[in-house]
């Protein structure tokens, strides 16, 4: 993207988000609108640099992040550093909704399309496959509360609570992927939600 459409697009991040009281953010959205959401990609909100959190949203806390196949994309390190400056900005009772592909899904050929340097769209540049044990310790050791809302375990069962698509819509799900059909899982997701404690 050249100089003049990052300058617009963060412009028009600025705009809603001034416009805001306790914003919605999908970070690294691609193409992805979501109504009462605001979007942003690296150009605008890079998850890895405090100084992006700082110029955007200072003291302005967020209400809720929603990241739909980021975090798979970051180094361990970066992905802890992200964790913890979403912590940093969510307000009090403020949620993150993470997806990442799911490292425990029982087809082989969803594992190798998704792994690291996988066969898959965007497995190329992937860091690192989780599964809801490896997601859950990264966001419960920056200090969220975390539930599990879909994934596989260890034995090839599938896990699902109810969720609310309104809180951050994850297409890549058991209910929402276009390639579930027939009663078979072919794309999921470990889709969890981080709660940051109303009282630090």
């Amino acid at each position: 993207m050249n100089d003049i459409g990052v300058f617009a697009r963060r412009l028009r991040f600025a705009v809603r988000l001034w416009l805001t009281d306790a914003p919605r953010i999908v970070v690294g959205a691609a193409s992805t609108r979501l109504p009462g959401w605001i979007s942003t990609n690296r150009a605008t909100l890079d998850l890895t640099r405090r100084e992006d959190w700082q110029r955007w949203f200072g003291r302005k806390p967020v209400r809720s992040l929603l990241a739909e196949h980021v975090w798979e994309h970051l180094s361990p390190g970066d992905a802890a550093l992200a964790v913890g400056l979403c912590f940093d900005h969510l307000a009090p009772g403020g949620r993150l909704r993470l997806a990442v592909p799911d490292g425990l899904h029982p087809d082989p050929g969803y594992v190798d399309s998704v792994r690291p340097g996988g066969t898959g769209a965007g497995a190329d540049d992937h860091q690192v496959l989780y599964d809801y044990r490896s997601l859950g310790c990264l966001l419960g050791d920056a200090g969220f509360i975390v539930e599990p809302l879909e994934y596989f375990d260890e034995a090839g069962v599938f896990h699902r609570s109810p969720w609310d698509p309104a809180d951050g819509m994850v297409v890549r799900s058991a209910r929402f992927d276009p390639r579930n059909v027939g009663g078979k899982l072919a794309y999921t997701s470990v889709v969890m939600d981080a709660h940051k404690p109303e009282v630090a």
